[in-house]
């Protein structure tokens, strides 16, 4: 019934849910019905689990084993809650760096991003439970294996996030063109926290006017933006770069 990536089947999926396995993602075949079914659904909301309803074709491609209407995604990791991953982290860290990823969706993007993270020495990495990439077997090829090296939070709203952090002493910074302040007026020496947004839209505004910060790249070309682990790389290797100048 279970591999390393896919659960399928209702009482299946069921049983996952309760044994608290780390599932990143539900698809439902749309229009599927029943008592079983529902009851399904309802602890898919309760837990927070992010699910989508699909049409049978598309489960048929992810698995060719009877799914019954549903399959699920099983994230390789283990993800630790925003509170666990901070107090943690306090313990044996005076000027710690988060990062936090505010519906980042593409998964190559979200590995390229652990990856990185890894490389600078970022304390852990928060993401909201719905909506974001999930952690797959292609995460774990781009992050060349550091997924399993980084810690990873996730948090139902990216907000509570930011106001957990700043009642933890820990400055948020919001990457974002919407500031005339570039990241080199942004001081990276004091705990902190920085804010990377998706590939569309950027940070949502509520997460923006909760900031403690925005702070953007110059950019001299005729494109407007960077791809968003291209530009979480260049803010990361700024805060290892002024916190080395010690």
């Amino acid at each position: 019934m279970k591999n390393t990536e896919q659960i399928y089947g209702i009482r299946a999926v069921i049983e996952a849910i309760k044994s608290n396995e780390p599932i990143d993602k539900v698809f439902i075949q749309k229009g599927l019905k029943g008592d079983l079914s529902r009851d399904m659904e309802t602890l898919i909301r309760k837990n927070g689990i992010s699910s989508s309803y699909v049409p049978i074709e598309k489960l048929n491609r992810l698995t060719k084993n009877n799914h019954q209407g549903v399959v699920a995604n099983i994230s390789p990791i283990t993800f630790l809650t925003v509170e666990e991953l901070v107090e943690k982290t306090l313990e044996t860290k005076t000027t710690p760096l988060f990062l936090l990823l505010d519906q980042l969706s593409d998964v190559r993007n979200f590995g390229a991003i652990i990856r990185t993270a890894e490389c600078t020495g970022v304390d852990g990495i928060i993401i909201q439970k719905k909506g974001a990439a999930p952690v797959t077997a292609d995460t774990i090829k781009t992050s060349a294996g550091a997924a399993f090296r980084v810690p990873i939070a996730k948090i139902d709203h990216i907000k509570d996030a930011v106001f957990y952090l700043q009642a933890s002493g820990i400055k948020v910074i919001a990457a974002t063109e919407k500031t005339e302040n570039t990241i080199y007026e942004v001081s990276f020496m004091e705990p902190c926290a920085i804010i990377m947004g998706s590939e569309d839209v950027g940070i949502s505004p509520s997460i923006l006017k909760a900031a403690d910060h925005m702070a953007k790249l110059p950019l001299l070309g005729e494109i407007g933006s960077l791809n968003v682990s291209v530009a979480c790389g260049v803010f990361l290797y700024e805060a290892v770069r002024q916190r080395q100048e010690l």
